[in-house]
């Protein structure tokens, strides 16, 4: 059994409850997403004024999920390729909330936003393992917060028939 194989099946033990899984499809995208957000947020120094075509993806974000693709190319190339489609819909989702933001001169920051989105979620996912009865799994491995996509990944690709 490969690796990726193995963390999947083992982050899915402690996901097996109707009500948890539910919980995990709304919350581990929402984590995902504010965690790009709030990394988004962090200063880049003098290279914020590079832009391409009036949009600035070169951020800390940008450079973390560099790193996360090569994790998930170890892993599995075939799953990096969904794993990269919902990353770059995560960028240019936190790249419109913060133009929005801007345009629309609202009285809130992309990072309370997401603190938001991340405690939220973070709740509702432990009220679901209090529901499945299992602890969280990145409370075993750290790694598991990579897996938790990964693994929701997994079952899209199932469904389309796609063997990663």
């Amino acid at each position: 059994m490969r690796k990726i194989e193995k963390l999947i099946a083992e982050y899915g033990e402690s996901h097996q409850n109707k009500t948890n899984k539910l919980i995990h499809w709304l919350c581990v995208p929402s984590i995902f997403f504010s965690i790009v957000a709030l990394v988004w947020c962090i200063p880049l120094g003098p290279l914020e004024s590079l832009t391409f075509d009036g949009y600035n993806y070169i951020n800390w974000a940008t450079i973390s999920i560099v790193f996360v693709f090569i994790y998930y190319l170890i892993l599995s190339p075939k799953l990096t390729v969904g794993m990269a489609l919902f990353s770059l819909f995560c960028l240019f989702l936190t790249n419109w909330i913060e133009n929005q933001i801007l345009i629309d001169n609202l009285n809130v920051s992309l990072w309370m936003i997401s603190v938001s989105i991340f405690v939220v979620s973070w709740i509702i996912q432990f009220i679901g393992h209090e529901i499945e009865g299992k602890k969280p799994s990145f409370l075993k491995d750290v790694q598991f917060l990579l897996i938790g996509p990964a693994w929701l990944m997994h079952f899209i690709y199932q469904k389309l028939n796609i063997r990663y």
